[in-house]
């Protein structure tokens, strides 16, 4: 076992799932990868299956869950699953490219030679680092994480960047189960948590390019939840008691 699990959540991602695994096993530096698979009905959970029993046995992995049940919740569930298998290091990733597999050692440097706690590929810590979004999404992600830092008073400039590298104690501190949000929102709630308990975070600059096989699963009820969200996470920001730091 390596000591770092990159955690893939998958819902009809067939043209890009063989791709994006051979990318990351393509590395210099070892990665054990976790698809967790929503019922994707296009065959995603197959291709990986397959892909265990003929090559990646030991270092690929799947959860096959029964429907699209929330990006969080997949999270969680992979989450749960590598800490109980020993992982220090544990990523949360895209398939369709969006995020550049060459940039984990970048994430992972930042947790295991630089002393941060969490890594987060930022899309705005250098100006606006995005390819091929319509100019509509662009401005609607930025001003999205512009709204967060204004709301909750926290210092990180991509709010909500999905292409992340955790240390295990992250994990193993935040009551997961108190984690409320199960869409884009999920994504603002663990850094915002992960800040308020007092851990390390940096921003690792990355361009985010828009996929190129596949559909988008990205909707307007997402960001609602997220606009609406951030309030809540404000508001329990000033009450609740956030736990002490674990090893």
């Amino acid at each position: 076992m390596n000591d770092s699990v990159i955690i893939i959540p998958t819902y009809n991602e067939k043209e890009n799932i063989e791709k994006i695994i051979r990318a990351i096993f393509a590395l210099e530096k070892a990665f054990d990868i976790l698809v967790i698979d929503d019922g994707s009905p296009d065959g995603t959970g197959q291709i990986v299956k397959d892909l265990i029993e003929r090559e990646f046995a030991g270092r690929l992995f799947i959860i096959e869950r029964s429907g699209k049940l929330g990006l969080g919740t997949a999270y969680i569930a992979g989450f749960r699953w590598a800490l109980e298998k020993g992982y220090g290091y544990i990523f949360e990733m895209d398939a369709d490219f969006s995020h550049d597999p060459n940039d984990l050692p970048r994430l992972y440097s930042a947790c295991h030679d630089e002393g941060y706690d969490l890594a987060i590929g930022s899309r705005y810590i250098s100006g606006v680092n995005v390819v091929n979004w319509p100019i509509g999404r662009v401005l609607m992600s930025y001003f999205a994480s512009k709204y967060v830092r204004f709301i909750t008073g926290f210092n990180i400039h991509d709010t909500t960047a999905g292409f992340k590298c955790y240390k295990r104690r992250v994990l193993n501190t935040i009551e997961l189960d108190k984690i409320k949000f199960k869409g884009y929102a999920f994504q603002i709630e663990m850094k915002y948590t992960a800040y308020k308990i007092g851990f390390k975070i940096k921003e690792v600059a990355v361009v985010f390019v828009n996929r190129r096989e596949g559909v988008s699963k990205m909707s307007g009820g997402i960001f609602g939840e997220a606009f609406f969200g951030v309030m809540r996470l404000r508001w329990d920001g000033w009450f609740r008691k956030y736990p002490a730091i674990k090893e």
